[in-house]
């Protein structure tokens, strides 16, 4: 099927070629994109007999930690055969155009710096990482060993996937650099994020509150659509190399 064409409004051309400051949020839309399932599309095979909310939390992983990391071993490797997609490299690009930019992910596949972006904030951590489950302490490696239910090499506490599972906070530092980011800025971009998860979810309308212009990229419209003023219901893949074509390429 041939793709719709997509035209970039001559206002956002302006406002992106004279903006100073540009936030984006992104979620699982883009990495679907890339080929990667979103968290609740991914339970096939073996795992279709779970539920991820049974698999993703403190209480399973201290219930059988076994499972836990087979399990995220599995989805880490469907992430390693995955690469960015024009919308993960667009968006690097649009960093390098931009004086004050930061990329504020829901996702954990390190796509966006894989694509060369360098001012990501992880909300909700990485999947290539691992930390120590013991709360006293501080060691994370960025590499999995070999063993099925590695221990911490300081402390001798298990260690677990540096992500945010359910009924876990944010990490403090990543939540107020995100909403740093969105209340400073005069563009904030959402894409491929359904808009009802939070704290994600609130950063648009943080940007929006202190004046920003909000751009939306989804397949289909979220509960932000309404506020957006530019709206476009292509894939990212497809939007955002237009975008930037049409704002920088063409001056």
């Amino acid at each position: 099927m041939q793709a719709s064409p997509i035209t970039v409004p001559s206002g956002l051309i302006d406002m992106l070629r004279t903006a100073r400051s540009v936030t984006v949020l992104t979620g699982a839309g883009i990495s679907a994109e890339s080929g990667i399932p979103t968290f609740r599309d991914s339970q096939t095979g073996l795992w279709a007999q779970y539920d991820p909310h049974q698999l993703a939390t403190p209480e399973a992983f201290a219930h059988n930690p076994k499972l836990v990391m087979d399990w995220y071993r599995w989805r880490r490797e469907l992430v390693e055969r995955a690469a960015p997609n024009p919308g993960h490299y667009a968006l690097a690009q649009i960093e390098q155009r931009v004086d004050r930019f930061t990329l504020i992910t829901q996702n954990v596949d390190g796509l966006h710096t894989q694509a060369g972006s360098r001012r990501v904030v992880e909300l909700h951590g990485n999947i290539h990482r691992l930390r120590c489950s013991s709360a006293r302490c501080a060691y994370t490696v960025d590499h999995w060993p070999d063993e099925e239910t590695p221990h911490c090499p300081q402390c001798g506490a298990l260690l677990r996937p540096d992500v945010v599972w359910f009924g876990e906070m944010i990490p403090p530092g990543a939540l107020q650099a995100a909403l740093n980011a969105s209340r400073n800025c005069q563009v904030f971009l959402s894409i491929g994020t359904s808009g009802v998860v939070e704290p994600a979810a609130s950063l648009p309308y943080e940007a929006l509150r202190a004046g920003a212009s909000v751009i939306e990229i989804n397949p289909q419209p979220t509960p932000l659509s309404i506020f957006a003023k530019y709206y476009f219901s292509q894939p990212a893949g497809q939007v955002l190399p237009e975008i930037t074509r049409a704002v920088w390429d063409e001056v």
